[in-house]
């Protein structure tokens, strides 16, 4: 869209993912002249090379796995391929098809984008370099901001030593933009970008290994839901090495492939072989160049310093949001974030963002989906707990659904009943996971999630028979 006869803009945001277009369409809701910039398309990592194109391929794999086995439900295939060409496309078509969406709610919400690399030039300045839709240079531009929102959210990154070739040692990225499965398949860090590559490529058929340097897999998740992943991906023949240890230096790239020495803490290290390696160690956020030395906000270890509450800086009328201040890097609580910084600059009312109380999901096989505190980190804390387990082999729907593996956890505190943390491992939790933040939002009790009605038979009655649980009420479990 070409910029108008003026460039002066109530609120310039700088970054066009979620959390970017999010602040932008609640701007102009508001009432904002909005300006939208990004050097890409607008939606970002989350809709081109992260969230999305993952999801499509995971439900893929789920639809995979679910034919084969097909004939327990009376229903007769014979034999079942996945075409990874096709799996490819499909994931590029929803893509497509978001991205028509966003560009339309744009025009919706009249707000300008812009497609161009911004840099800051103080709080309230944008040198823009503006790129035409094929993303040709198309002239320079100064666009001024009565309010500015940084939102250039964050890039992959591997391990120091470890050089991606995009062909042997690949990222994210390169498998999300390819349409060829290697035989084997080496994935270093076991986060959940880790474990849903994991839980893909296993069910394409691929022979996987998976490397974490911690003691567990799922790390920031409860220690129940890491061991009972462990458990599962083992069971379909993940290799999982956790506590490991290698040199990224010393990887070795040859016509075979990749060639790694890995052992376990205090063990002998052997030789791993593979086809391809998956570095799936973090993201580091994407702030340098983008002008922040020409203002007054405070940047540590890469990360923009902001007051949590509004997402100011430390530069008036600058505010930041999204992978680059840091906590929960995930495009939902940017989104939070965005709509937080408008609010307060539009004087609209606002409430601060507890990120305890953020729901966080992963959609490997079987899924998790978690809220809150774990029961180490209630420990931690002194917080005296009482907690509900119920295994979904306990429900109806999905023993119907054929998939009853994994559970549901409520921890509660002991005096008070106060919901303290959810934390779920089985199917469809991902979306189950949203009647826990609702609970949370309005400081329900354990008891008060347990006397909601859940519909029989429905997998929601997990979630209702676990807060039972918490003191001893469960009916079915």
């Amino acid at each position: 869209m070409a910029v108008g006869s003026s460039n002066s803009f109530d609120l310039v945001v700088l970054g066009a993912g979620t959390g970017g277009y999010s602040a932008a369409f609640r701007a102009a809701q508001l009432g904002l002249k909005v300006a939208l910039v990004d050097e890409a398309k607008i939606g970002g990592t989350c809709l081109h090379s992260g969230c999305i194109p993952t999801k499509a391929m995971l439900e893929s794999a789920d639809f995979l796995d679910r034919v084969r086995h097909s004939d327990a439900y009376g229903v007769t295939t014979g034999a079942v391929a996945l075409d990874y060409s096709t799996v490819a496309v499909r994931r590029q078509a929803v893509v497509d098809r978001l991205h028509k969406g966003l560009m339309s709610l744009v025009k919706k919400n009249k707000v300008e984008f812009i497609r161009g690399r911004g840099v800051l030039q103080g709080g309230q300045k944008i040198k823009l370099s503006k790129l035409d839709e094929a993303g040709q240079p198309a002239g320079e531009i100064v666009l001024e901001g009565t309010d500015v929102i940084l939102a250039t959210g964050s890039r992959v990154k591997s391990l120091p030593g470890l050089r991606p070739d995009g062909q042997h040692i690949v990222t994210s990225d390169d498998v999300l933009s390819g349409d060829t499965l290697p035989a084997s398949l080496i994935v270093v860090g076991a986060g959940a970008v880790g474990c849903e590559f994991a839980s893909f490529f296993a069910d394409a058929g691929v022979q996987v290994t998976l490397l974490e340097y911690l003691p567990s897999i799922m790390a920031l998740e409860d220690a129940d839901v890491s061991r009972d992943l462990a458990r599962s991906f083992t069971k379909r023949g993940v290799k999982v090495i956790t506590e490991a240890r290698f040199d990224p230096a010393s990887v070795i790239v040859d016509e075979r492939g990749v060639c790694v020495m890995v052992g376990q803490e205090g063990e002998q290290p052997g030789e791993l072989r593979a086809e391809q390696m998956l570095v799936a160690t973090g993201r580091a956020p994407n702030t340098d160049g983008v002008g922040l030395e020409s203002t007054r906000a405070k940047v540590e270890k890469g990360l923009v310093q902001v007051d949590k509450r509004t997402m100011r800086t430390a530069q008036p009328h600058l505010y930041a949001i999204g992978d680059i201040i840091g906590g929960l890097w995930l495009a939902h609580v940017a989104a939070h974030e965005g709509i937080a910084a408008v609010h307060t600059i539009a004087g609209a009312e606002t409430e601060p963002i507890d990120y305890v109380k953020m729901p966080r999901a992963t959609y490997c096989r079987p899924q998790i989906a978690s809220i809150g505190l774990t029961e180490a980190e209630c420990q931690r804390d002194g917080i005296p707990t009482k907690v509900g387990k119920v295994p979904f082999a306990a429900v109806g729907k999905a023993l119907i659904g054929g998939d009853s593996e994994g559970f549901t956890k409520v921890i509660a505190h002991r005096q008070t009943d106060e919901l303290l943390g959810v934390h779920m491992i089985g199917p469809h939790v991902t979306d189950l996971i949203a009647e826990a933040s609702t609970a949370m939002l309005f400081e329900a009790t354990a008891w008060e999630i347990g006397a909601a009605v859940h519909p029989h038979p429905t997998l929601s009655e997990a979630l209702g028979e676990a807060a039972l649980a918490v003191d001893g009420r469960s009916i079915n479990f």
